[in-house]
């Protein structure tokens, strides 16, 4: 009987010190999958597509695609970036595509103006929030229409804002250009896009050289960012 206790007991440390001396291995490292909405698609940024066109090729609104990807308000996205497109709204059966830029048949928005974002969209000025974004430009460097339209509104004086031009694109959208110098168009005129609608001021708030933009979808003030090419 002593005998088997000891073959036991020299047995049973063989083992603890066989355990003690093994290399310990960790469990494999599990990629998370970015989360994905109910009913919704993935969807690869191509070259060239903004929020606004991926937004209207799916049917769905901005506000749900940006809340859905938890992206900021002054958030870009790039190019084969991938992004969630939320559920399809109520009503429509059947499957949706994944669409690419060179499919969307409407016209885009481009930059009025090259230069920085020096107030972002939602930003503070003051104690407004910003409801465009200044551009920092050189004083009478030309204003470009973002897109095609019909002047709605030209002002010399807008407290705040200067000379002014609105131009309404016939689909809700409009762009709004402030801080101008100079206005190069008139109330009623049809303009194309990138055609010379004003030159940049230093008027206004401030006294720097920048072009104030708006981009409005039924009234409602957008983020640029998420329409610019």
């Amino acid at each position: 009987m002593p005998y088997k206790k000891t073959v036991f007991a020299f047995f049973l440390a063989v083992v603890v010190a066989g355990c003690a001396g093994a290399p310990v291995t960790k469990a494999p490292k599990v990629e998370e999958s970015p989360p994905k909405a109910a009913g919704g698609v993935y969807h690869k940024v191509a070259k060239g597509e903004t929020l606004w066109r991926i937004a209207k090729n799916y049917g769905v609104e901005i506000r749900s695609i940006v809340e859905a990807n938890r992206l900021s308000d002054a958030e870009e996205i790039k190019a084969g970036q991938v992004i969630i497109i939320p559920k399809k709204p109520a009503g429509r059966t059947e499957e949706i595509p994944v669409l690419s830029a060179a499919s969307f048949p409407h016209e885009g928005f481009i930059w009025p103006v090259k230069g920085n974002v020096i107030t972002a969209y939602g930003e503070k000025k003051g104690t407004v929030p910003n409801k465009g974004i200044d551009i920092n430009a050189k004083e009478g460097a030309v204003v470009e229409a973002s897109r095609s339209g019909r002047v709605i509104f030209c002002e010399e004086k807008v407290r705040g804002f200067g000379k002014t031009v609105i131009i309404d694109h016939g689909d809700g959208m409009q762009t709004v250009y402030s801080h101008n110098s100079e206005i190069l168009v008139k109330t009623g005129q049809d303009v194309r896009r990138s055609e010379a609608i004003a030159k940049v001021g230093s008027g206004g708030r401030g006294n720097s050289a920048y072009l104030h933009f708006e981009i409005r979808n039924k009234h409602k003030p957008q983020n640029p960012l998420h329409y610019l090419q």
